[in-house]
């Protein structure tokens, strides 16, 4: 046994008959006691385990291409090539498009590979305080409230009237949304935010439009889209479709990070500034606000690089925070938790 174990694996596993008709296994030469001889490097080389060199003749003749090019029918697809279907067709059938988390859907995204400080605050913290700071008891048994009515009638004038779909409400031709209560199923949360800046300068001078696209790229990490403008203005020598201005728009870690910056190194530095206006909002649950020239240069990924940016040159910007609540006190209850100050009227 003892004269087994100094064998290798793989010759410890043969019968001892096997064994026993080759001696040769037994002595075992280490790499670095001796070196093989060049005659024997020569034998590899000319071993089976290359392919043998082509001659001319057969390299011409070798063109993988044409045989292509040639081929009536395609090859059969493989076991591993599978491509799941464009279109979600229901539930019920039996082809089911695989889930975003699988690297052959579609929608897969890799990722994420970091987690940012507030969001991490958002899931461990903030998204429990405000439900429970939200949490309004209803007693079994309680009658649901009846919706308001937000949609006008008709005044039954006209016989055409009958029949009709209710009118939008006078002023607002954009319905907002109706606030529901949170619950664990729909806690807010941020979407998007978007940074857009507007840069009438660029109409004389396009580097003013350079430096702005260039300070958004620093600030989000993505690529700005130049915008145009939409209609004539004489008195600012304005033409409608020409490129004036630069926005972007910043999803999942990226958007808590740049919320991150806002509240921890830009807000505490902007000098006699109270906060957002608490006024501000769309009633649908998404918040704004605008940072001047000055206030631009607090971003560190400006500050660092300020000589490169003309102080002349460097424009504001409007923040745009779209988040999943369904109204503009829910979306102020989710940033001051966050640690967005606001200041003013309260405007519901």
């Amino acid at each position: 046994m003892a004269s087994l174990r100094g064998l290798s694996r793989p010759v410890r596993g043969l019968p001892l008959s096997q064994i026993s008709r080759q001696p040769y296994c037994c002595s075992i030469r280490c790499a670095s006691s001796s070196q093989p001889s060049a005659a024997e490097l020569k034998d590899l080389e000319d071993s089976g385990l290359r392919a043998p060199p082509l001659n001319e003749d057969e390299k011409k003749d070798f063109r993988p291409w044409k045989r292509q090019v040639d081929r009536k029918f395609g090859l059969p697809s493989g076991r591993y090539s599978y491509h799941p279907p464009k279109f979600d067709r229901g539930p019920l059938h039996p082809v089911q498009s695989p889930p975003s988390s699988d690297p052959t859907a579609r929608d897969y995204v890799p990722g994420p590979f970091n987690l940012p400080r507030l969001r991490q605050t958002y899931l461990s913290t903030v998204a429990s305080d405000i439900m429970t700071l939200t949490y309004l008891h209803t007693p079994p048994g309680t009658p649901d409230k009846e919706a308001s009515q937000r949609l006008r009638e008709w005044d039954g004038s006209s016989p055409y009237h009958k029949n009709r779909p209710l009118r939008a409400p006078r002023g607002s031709p954009v319905l907002p949304l109706r606030e529901r209560d949170i619950n664990f199923t729909n806690i807010p949360e941020i979407k998007e935010i978007s940074i857009a800046s507007y840069v009438p300068a660029a109409l004389q001078d396009m580097d003013h439009l350079l430096v702005a696209r260039t300070m958004l790229l620093a600030i989000t990490g993505t690529t700005p889209e130049i915008t145009k403008t939409k209609a004539d203005v004489a008195q600012w020598r304005i033409r409608s479709g020409e490129k004036a201005g630069v926005k972007t728009t910043i999803y999942g870690n990226a958007a808590y990070e740049f919320l991150d910056r806002c509240i921890n190194i830009v807000f505490p530095r902007i000098k006699d500034w109270k906060g957002i206006k608490a006024s501000t909002g769309d009633s649908s649950g998404n918040l704004a606000w605008g940072f001047t020239p000055e206030n631009m240069r607090l971003f560190p990924e400006i500050e660092v690089n300020a000589s490169v940016y003309p102080p002349k040159m460097l424009p504001g910007c409007r923040v745009f925070v779209k988040t999943s609540a369904t109204s503009d006190r829910q979306a102020r209850l989710l940033l001051q938790a966050m640690g967005v100050p606001f200041h003013g009227q309260v405007r519901d």
